[in-house]
């Protein structure tokens, strides 16, 4: 089984009313699709649950002034970051690369990343000639980026698994930096600086990935398990 770890970049006429947000402005700071449904029809309604980084009354103005949108429903978890559930009607131009991926035997895995040029980060799975098959078929206005293929491999998953991809992010720039060695070599501070975020921010990162890694290694190895 077959991976590929590609970057996607829209021309501003099919940018999605968000991503030109994005890629225009500096509010958000981060931005990741995490579950989605309805999303491969040429029509309809679809739905999509966001994790964002972002000054929230400007993204939500943004986001209350898109025609697509039907509803959605904001949920805060700090100062500067909160889940969005987002219902929205679908858009023709969204149709026009999502063709590319019908009737191929694919996998989503999410989570998608936005950058901050509103370019999307996706790992799709699958037989390796449908892999090559979508990047042939993607309409010649999307410039795909191929950064990654080879036989899928997630044997972190029993553990980071329920991660968000920023949270492992944060976790590696603390490794790298030292931020886990005896003594410490780097503090929450210098892990906000190359996240580009608050310190708030990182720490709570930090905490929510370490919190979880934690639960599932005892629930795994722990005093109560049969290997434990």
């Amino acid at each position: 089984m077959k991976y590929l770890d590609a970057k996607l970049s829209q021309p501003r006429w099919m940018l999605h009313p968000m991503q030109e947000f994005i890629r225009d402005g500096d509010a958000v700071r981060y931005e990741e699709l995490q579950a989605w449904s309805g999303v491969t029809g040429d029509g309809g309604v679809e739905h999509e649950l966001f994790y964002v980084e972002a000054d929230r009354e400007p993204y939500e103005e943004a986001l209350s002034a898109v025609e697509s949108v039907r509803w959605y429903d904001l949920t805060p978890i700090d100062d500067e970051s909160f889940y969005v559930y987002i219902s929205q009607e679908t858009r023709p131009e969204d149709v026009a690369w999502r063709e590319a991926f019908a009737d191929l035997n694919l996998v989503l895995v999410p989570p998608v990343v936005y950058d901050a040029d509103a370019a999307f980060h996706v790992t799709l799975v699958g037989p390796g000639e449908d892999l090559r098959t979508v990047l042939s078929d993607l309409p010649e206005a999307v410039d795909a980026t191929v950064k990654a293929v080879g036989e899928y491999d997630r044997r972190h998953a029993p553990v980071a698994d329920g991660l968000t991809a920023r949270q492992l992010t944060a976790v590696e720039t603390a490794v790298e930096l030292g931020f886990y060695e005896v003594p410490r070599r780097a503090g929450v501070a210098d892990v906000a600086d190359e996240l580009d975020c608050a310190p708030s921010t990182a720490s709570d990162l930090l905490q929510r990935a370490e919190s979880g890694v934690m639960r599932r290694l005892v629930e795994r190895h722990g005093r109560g398990h049969p290997d434990g």
